[in-house]
């Protein structure tokens, strides 16, 4: 977890996609995906498409697995946004913003200015990732429960209510706004199960 430190990792469908470790120890997945792994500085000059935390036991089973490959150190992307999360406690449309590690304010869930921004949570390289990737590259469908930025997780507490409606823990409350009027982009679907991952 060395600032710069560049990974290849073996995505769904055989797509190879790539994240770097960022000076806060969160990694930076490019907008950017090859059947070859691609040159280090082609990796780096991509956009960011996502800065999450993934569990640092688990990149190291990654790499053992062969999932996760390590290509090296390279100058941190200059395309790294600036990091805002949201803190949503569970039973509440009130959440945190935190910038810098500190609580910035406090909004709704709704509020457009948030629907990009992260969701507080820890992620499984070899569990979650590829998956994430699938979801947040957005040619394909992906998996309908797969969260994330603001937007999809709220798309995913809709679907889990539609799927669940019998499930108290899945009903959603009375003020609940519609993620379609919210001016949300994105898309779930039904799909399950992914097909072979890369390999190195």
């Amino acid at each position: 977890m060395k600032a710069g430190t560049l990974y290849a990792i073996a995505g769904e469908r055989g797509w190879i996609y790539y994240g770097q470790v960022t000076g806060d120890k969160v990694i930076a997945f490019f907008q950017r995906r090859d059947r070859e792994i691609a040159t280090a500085n082609d990796i780096t000059s991509s956009p960011v498409m996502a800065l999450v935390v993934v569990a640092y036991p688990s990149i190291g089973r990654a790499l053992r697995a062969g999932s996760w490959k390590k290509l090296g150190h390279s100058p941190i992307s200059e395309q790294n946004p600036s990091r805002m999360v949201v803190q949503w406690p569970v039973g509440t449309l009130k959440v945190t913003v935190w910038q810098g590690g500190t609580p910035s304010h406090e909004t709704s869930v709704e509020d457009p200015a948030i629907q990009m921004m992260e969701t507080i949570a820890v992620w499984d390289a070899e569990y979650h990732i590829p998956q994430r990737l699938t979801a947040d590259f957005a040619a394909e469908e992906a998996e309908w429960h797969v969260g994330g930025p603001i937007w999809r997780e709220r798309r995913v507490k809709e679907e889990r209510s539609r799927r669940f409606p019998d499930e108290p823990a899945h009903r959603l409350p009375d003020d609940w706004v519609p993620t379609n009027a919210s001016g949300s982009s994105g898309m779930l679907s039904g799909m399950s199960g992914a097909e072979g991952g890369a390999d190195f």
